[in-house]
């Protein structure tokens, strides 16, 4: 989209008073009838040469005696582990959580993960991303266990994994859980998550 002259001048007087991006793309709309993204709002900012009055300032990385010491910060919960996420999934499905005979130690889980073939086997695990995601997911997919029994499955932005087979009480034997796991974890270091 073009601007004449006389709105690219209201843009730059709007950005020398303060106004932030959203301030700025209400007022194209309001005055100028211009419907405009958020985005495309930063982009003709960026465009038209203009620096926000609030935007936050730019650090020079290249010495790094000039930088300001580090303001201590509010205790941030850790991201969630590798291990969190492997223990939610065997809570999820079922695996794990007292004292099961038939449950590797995490070694041992490691040890035989290693051992067996990454890709499934006929009658083994499938695990697919979704190529949208589903609302509220960072990634999603589904999932096919070696019995035959399909189900969809979520990663939310909390690590939390969410597992829907569409049978109530089912649960995979711990060989598919552990192949489940392998799987999805491969998946999603292919897609760089």
């Amino acid at each position: 989209m073009t601007l004449t002259p006389e709105q690219k001048q209201s843009v730059a007087t709007w950005v020398e008073a303060g106004d932030n991006l959203s301030a700025i793309q209400q007022k194209l709309f309001e005055q100028l009838k211009l419907s405009m993204t958020y985005m495309d709002v930063r982009f003709l900012v960026d465009d038209l040469g203009l620096e926000l009055k609030n935007a936050a300032p730019k650090v020079d990385t290249s010495d790094v005696s000039k930088s300001a010491p580090a303001k201590p910060a509010a205790p941030v919960a850790a991201p969630p582990t590798k291990k969190g996420f492997l223990d939610k999934l065997k809570e999820k499905v079922g695996v794990g959580g007292g004292d099961d005979e038939d449950e590797l130690p995490d070694d041992d889980m490691a040890d035989a993960a290693d051992a067996m073939p990454a890709t499934p086997v006929s009658g083994g695990v499938v695990v697919e991303l979704d190529r949208l995601m589903r609302p509220g997911a960072m990634v999603s997919g589904t999932v096919t266990f070696s019995d035959g029994v399909t189900g969809k499955w979520a990663l939310d932005q909390a690590g939390r994994l969410m597992l829907d087979t569409g049978t109530p009480g089912y649960k995979p034997v711990p060989a598919d859980v552990q192949s489940f796991q392998r799987e999805l974890s491969t998946q999603l270091q292919q897609h760089g998550y």
